[in-house]
């Protein structure tokens, strides 16, 4: 089981010396990986809905995850996630073979239709299409991204013909997807069009939770042979900090990939005390 850490484009960690501090850390640290969150806007007045105050500080996750390749070497880079459905899929596909190509190929696009109505509305979105546009919008970058030149496709969403984008990704068939969500559409899409899933949880009992649903998804929907073995991300929320038996379950259950979530991130010290403490999980 790999660790990662994820977050950190937000708040008191999110300057450049912070960053370049805690890159380093992470390093030599072991960490494998590094994600960063994902919110253009925030409602204001905070609704209940909302993970964060309006005013707490977060970086666009490409542009922070841009600067964190170039301070590192073996770190992949993950979007953690990003809301897919209120991004324009062909400036996202060439934002992602960009950051593929820049960091040697260590993306992991991870993406989830969102669920904060008031951040969907005001980039355009309806709530009812957030998951048709999350499923198209892969779709369409899949084609951007792998098919042969003039590249045309149809979706309900998005459609084009007679288009071409370089630099392509350098990993074949793009960055691996990593689709995130707990509903059982999201489990579906991630069966469908993820080279694995992400999610969060309290405990290990969630995240086994979550697995039973894929297992059903799995029952319902085809999954191409060119994704492989579903991979298992996953982040324990509240509380954030992992204990050695709880990072065993996760182990057991058949988790690949293991975030951990330094909050309250409001002081780097303490970030980095934390990474430390998780580093031998």
């Amino acid at each position: 089981m790999e660790l990662g850490v994820n977050g950190l484009n937000a708040k008191a960690t999110l300057g450049p010396a912070e960053t370049a501090r805690l890159v380093r850390l992470a390093e030599d640290l072991g960490y494998r990986s590094w994600w960063a969150g994902d919110h253009v806007v925030l409602p204001s007045p905070r609704v209940p809905a909302s993970p964060m105050d309006p005013e707490d500080p977060i970086l666009d996750p490409l542009v922070h995850l841009a600067h964190v390749a170039a301070l590192s070497t073996t770190l992949e880079l993950g979007t953690g996630i990003i809301i897919l459905p209120q991004r324009n899929p062909l400036v996202l596909a060439k934002q992602a073979a960009s950051l593929d190509v820049l960091s040697g190929g260590r993306l992991r696009l991870g993406v989830a239709g969102g669920y904060l109505e008031p951040e969907l509305a005001a980039l355009g979105v309806p709530m009812s299409e957030r998951g048709s546009r999350t499923d198209d919008y892969l779709d369409a970058m899949r084609a951007l991204w792998t098919a042969p030149a003039p590249v045309s496709y149809a979706g309900r969403h998005v459609s084009f013909e007679g288009l071409d984008a370089h630099p392509r990704p350098v990993q074949p068939g793009g960055p691996r997807v990593m689709v995130g969500g707990h509903s059982p559409a999201a489990f579906r899409r991630a069966v469908a069009r993820g080279h694995g899933w992400i999610g969060n949880g309290r405990s290990p009992e969630d995240l086994a939770a979550a697995l039973a649903g894929l297992e059903r998804a799995a029952a319902e929907v085809e999954r191409p042979a060119r994704l492989g073995r579903l991979e298992i991300t996953f982040m324990q929320l509240d509380p954030v900090e992992v204990d050695a038996a709880t990072a065993s379950r996760y182990r057991e259950l058949g988790v690949d990939r293991l975030l951990v979530y330094p909050l309250p991130l409001e002081d780097p010290d303490e970030v980095a005390a934390f990474l430390e403490r998780h580093a031998t999980l």
